[in-house]
């Protein structure tokens, strides 16, 4: 397991045990894993982005934190934000993203079936770019047909 995983860890582990929200120090978090800040920053965005269900909240300087909030949303607002997240393109690893974050509203196998529909394997007779669209329009509609 990488560094960027195991920060990763740390920090859910953190969450799970504040039931959602957690405060952390930049240069602590860095101190702590020995990397430097941008590591931190790196597994932020990478890790704990919007798509993957969470905000962050950052003060640098003195005095400075981190605050890490996992949303937990209903099933249809959160339904309704993933389609408005997606775009007119929407790559691989970016939809398989988004459905990690649906699991939890809509049961493992929905988000599984659609992520079938949407993957390389799936789309492969297409040239990349209309994959990207092909991929973004397929969930969308699969989206919002759970909501109908």
């Amino acid at each position: 397991m990488g560094l960027t995983d195991i920060i990763a860890q740390f920090i859910l582990s953190g969450l799970e045990r504040s039931e959602g929200a957690l405060e952390l120090s930049r240069g602590s978090l860095a101190e702590q894993f020995g990397c430097v800040p941008s590591q931190i920053n790196y597994v932020l965005t990478t890790r704990f982005s919007p798509e993957h269900g969470y905000i962050i909240d950052t003060k640098r300087g003195g005095g400075g934190y981190i605050r890490i909030t996992r949303v937990r949303l209903s099933p249809e607002p959160l339904i309704m934000h993933t389609v408005n997240a997606i775009g007119d393109q929407l790559d691989a690893p970016t939809a398989s993203a988004l459905l990690e974050n649906l699991r939890d509203a809509l049961g493992a196998p929905l988000p599984a079936v659609i992520g079938a529909a949407c993957s390389d394997n799936a789309l492969r007779s297409l040239e990349q770019p209309a994959r990207d669209r092909i991929r973004a329009s397929v969930m969308k509609h699969c989206l919002l047909r759970i909501l109908e």
